[in-house]
């Protein structure tokens, strides 16, 4: 393959220290993350956020005095063997030149070890901390890793709406949009409604109507939401274009303040055509995670080394194995009787019926089968409309799980997976469609939804139904496994959250 070349004129420290033979002039620039001074001689370590370490930069005869962490500088000099055990290569500068200075005195990040939550209030200036800047990487290499697996499978990728008329998930907890229109847009509004109105009256008439600029509300004429998910934009695409993929940014107006919520955050979202059985959903779905991961193992292993040493010590084994060894897979049913059964005291007990608890999920993968696994076909009540049910489903109750004496409870289940993670908890959520016309007209009934406004989802089914499936993996929560990192916040540049959104 015909590799693109360089468009720009310098380069990256990264390509430097991979390219650039020793003793051969080179051109760095950067920003100091660190300034050690002797009598004669000045030690940097420059950083452009390409690679971890950065470069050593050494400058003789007083030159570098004064020089402190945060100066954004541009240095002339050659590469050469470094003696030290630090690193490899060195740079001897020539000449140096300080392209924006620095107030060492208030600047906040200094050389030492700074608390998450101290990053997060000059969240600003993180990404300059290392931890922050192999967190970019790792995402970065992720959104690749991802790409390469769904061009590997060939399919399209498909930009899906932020705005849209739907809640997919159904839980209501999303962002309605109204437009802020300045008073001067108001006013250019009424005089083009003014002058269209005189216009269709008869000259004799005299026009007394009051017209006013529309309500926000209506700008698009019916209520509009930040999108919580684009799969059903996905399963139109899918209906022409058989294998489909997104990634974008999702909205939830969730108060939870926990280390696993944002109000805004990236979903990666898969929907394919001519699909029939889940596992052959769940085999697609480990496959994706698996060539990911190994790609970032492969790809990344300064940074996954860097993490696995100052932010969790079991990050390589756990990637390891969740490359080298077969996910786990069980019913709902199966993980409830196991729950139930582990003489664990929960602070939710759990009960067939009853949607699992993020304690039950993370016990479930962290310390029942110490790696992820699958959790398949829930109870139908817990799941959206558009999941397929069950064909052999409706089964009765059994005595420890009936709602009470004489009855029996609904056992009808959905198609549909859940991939718990150790220490995460739910990481990917999936399921086949509802591609029976009958069936999915039940459902829109059983749900109290409008069967005018679903009838494209309906013309769907109408006009050549398929068997199809999909799932959408929370990118920030895949961040937080291979980083070793606790709190979505950390993993994601900007996050937003209940009373937070700063920029």
């Amino acid at each position: 393959m015909r590799s693109i070349p360089s468009a720009l004129p310098n380069k990256t420290i990264k390509s430097i220290l991979n390219t650039t033979d020793l003793n051969t002039p080179v051109k760095v620039q950067g920003w100091i993350r660190s300034a050690r001074h002797q009598k004669n001689v000045t030690f940097l370590e420059v950083n452009d956020g390409s690679t971890l370490k950065g470069v050593q930069a050494i400058l003789s005869g007083g030159e570098g005095k004064g020089l402190v962490a945060g100066t954004s500088v541009e240095l002339d000099g050659t590469l050469v063997k470094s003696p030290g055990k630090e690193q490899a290569y060195e740079l001897q500068v020539s000449n140096m030149k300080v392209i924006g200075s620095c107030d060492g005195e208030t600047y906040p990040l200094q050389k030492k070890r700074h608390s998450f939550e101290f990053l997060r209030e000059i969240s600003h200036l993180r990404s300059r901390a290392k931890t922050a800047s192999a967190i970019l990487r790792l995402r970065s290499a992720s959104v690749w890793g991802f790409q390469k697996f769904f061009e590997s499978q060939e399919f399209i990728q498909v930009h899906t709406p932020l705005l849209t008329t739907h809640d997919c998930e159904g839980g209501g907890e999303v962002f309605k949009i109204a437009p802020r229109i300045s008073s001067r847009a108001q006013q250019q509004l009424l005089e083009q409604q003014q002058k269209q109105a005189n216009t269709s009256l008869p000259s004799s008439t005299s026009n007394t109507t009051a017209i006013s600029a529309p309500a926000p509300s209506e700008f698009f004429g019916s209520p509009v939401y930040l999108t919580v998910s684009g799969q059903l934009h996905l399963e139109i695409i899918a209906s022409a274009v058989s294998r489909v993929f997104t990634m974008g940014p999702v909205f939830r107006a969730e108060p939870s303040m926990t280390p696993r919520h944002l109000s805004e955050f990236w979903m990666l979202e898969a929907e394919i055509a001519f699909l029939d059985k889940l596992d052959h959903l769940l085999d697609f779905s480990e496959a994706c995670l698996k060539e990911t991961t190994r790609y970032l193992l492969e790809n990344c292993k300064d940074d996954i080394e860097f993490l696995n040493t100052w932010i969790d010590k079991s990050l390589k084994a756990r990637l390891t194995q969740l490359v080298e060894e077969p996910f786990k897979r069980m019913t709902y049913t199966q993980a409830i009787e196991i729950l139930q059964q582990s003489g664990e005291k929960f602070e939710f007990e759990p009960k067939w019926g009853q949607g699992l608890q993020s304690e039950h999920e993370k016990w479930l993968a962290g310390t029942y089968c110490k790696g992820p696994v699958f959790v398949t076909d829930y109870p139908a009540g817990l799941k959206p409309f558009y999941m397929r049910k069950n064909d052999d489903s409706s089964l009765p109750s059994s005595s420890s799980s009936s709602s009470g004496a004489g009855t029996e409870e609904d056992r009808t289940t959905v198609g549909c997976v859940d991939l718990l993670a150790p220490g995460i908890g739910e990481l990917m959520g999936g399921s086949l469609r509802e591609e029976r016309p009958e069936v999915l007209k039940k459902q829109l009934g059983d749900f109290g939804l409008s069967q005018e406004e679903y009838q494209w989802y309906m013309d769907l089914r109408n006009f050549g139904t398929v068997p199809h499936g999909g799932w959408g993996i929370g990118f920030e929560r895949y961040m937080l496994m291979v980083t070793g990192m606790e709190n979505v916040r950390d993993v994601i540049p900007f996050p937003r959250y209940n009373h937070h959104c700063k920029f």
